[in-house]
């Protein structure tokens, strides 16, 4: 049985393919009138659905209804607080580091602060000592109960120098420089603490001489010193018991006839006596007016604290 001849010319394959009848492409398939009524339908309900989104999108970002923007207010305080700093500043900031010069004189401020309470409360403390000393076991007592009269001739007792600061000065009203001088001074004293604390010091006045200085003579001597001064006398008994109490020195010649003039021998010194009765210091001639007066005030000040 023979073989069909297959051509082996590529121009006869090529004519062999185009005598071949050519396959017709099938027709689309029209669509049904209700297919494309159904297919209107669901259109028209797409657009007006997208129709209100676009125009409110476009109403949105219309420049019309574009509102302008809202810058927030900045008042000068915070404009300044956010300003940029120049080089200058940074470079000052930095070479004056943490501390700056206000810093530094509060630190100095305070220290020197602390330093005066530290030596304040140390003098404090010493004065305390030292009057606690002179009240201290085995130490000579100054002061005492005693009962005299004024220089208006009533009876005045250590009671009624009770509950403040008393300053008491032993003398004459006879002697010729020593007492008036140191009668000044008291008076001075008292007008300086008297200045500071209204009140806080009585100054006494106790005579050595009490054959020549009653009541009457007292009241006048003293008037040309100080109206505040309280001057006291006695029995010569009565004196010399006060004196030996405040170990007081004094002496009077012998044989002294009526009238005739005499110098009394006494001890020099102001006794600072506390509230209750207690020696706290002696002041002697060492002593200016304003040191003394120093020196009461820092007691009346410690008092009780």
């Amino acid at each position: 049985m023979s073989r069909p001849l297959v051509p082996s010319n590529p121009l006869l394959r090529s004519l062999l393919q185009q005598a071949r009848p050519r396959q017709q492409p099938q027709p689309q398939p029209q669509p049904q009138p209700q297919q494309q009524q159904c297919r209107r339908r669901l259109l028209s309900s797409t657009t007006r659905a997208q129709a209100p989104t676009t125009a409110t999108a476009t109403l949105l970002f219309s420049p019309a209804t574009r509102s302008p923007r809202q810058t927030p207010k900045t008042s000068g305080a915070e404009q300044r607080r956010y300003k940029s700093k120049t080089v200058e500043e940074q470079r000052s900031r930095y070479r004056t580091g943490p501390f700056s010069w206000k810093a530094g004189l509060l630190f100095v401020a305070a220290g020197c602060g602390l330093a005066w309470y530290f030596e304040h409360e140390k003098q404090r403390m010493q004065r305390r000592r030292v009057a606690e000393a002179t009240k201290g076991v085995g130490r000579p007592k100054v002061g005492g109960e005693f009962e005299l009269v004024d220089q208006d001739g009533k009876v005045f007792s250590s009671a009624d120098l009770r509950g403040r600061y008393s300053l008491v000065y032993f003398g004459f009203t006879h002697c010729p420089d020593i007492c008036p001088e140191e009668l000044d001074k008291m008076a001075r004293m008292f007008d300086l603490v008297e200045a500071e604390k209204p009140g806080a010091v009585t100054p006494v006045f106790i005579t050595c001489d009490p054959a020549r200085d009653d009541p009457k003579i007292l009241k006048t001597y003293l008037a040309e010193f100080h109206p505040a001064f309280i001057g006291l006398t006695g029995t010569y008994e009565q004196v010399r018991d006060v004196c030996k109490a405040y170990r007081v020195y004094f002496s009077t010649p012998k044989d002294v006839k009526p009238g005739q003039d005499y110098l009394v021998d006494h001890s020099i010194y102001f006794y600072l006596m506390d509230p209750e009765g207690d020696f706290v210091e002696a002041l002697g001639r060492q002593h200016s007016p304003d040191q003394a007066a120093k020196v009461i005030l820092d007691h009346v000040k410690d008092w009780k604290k």
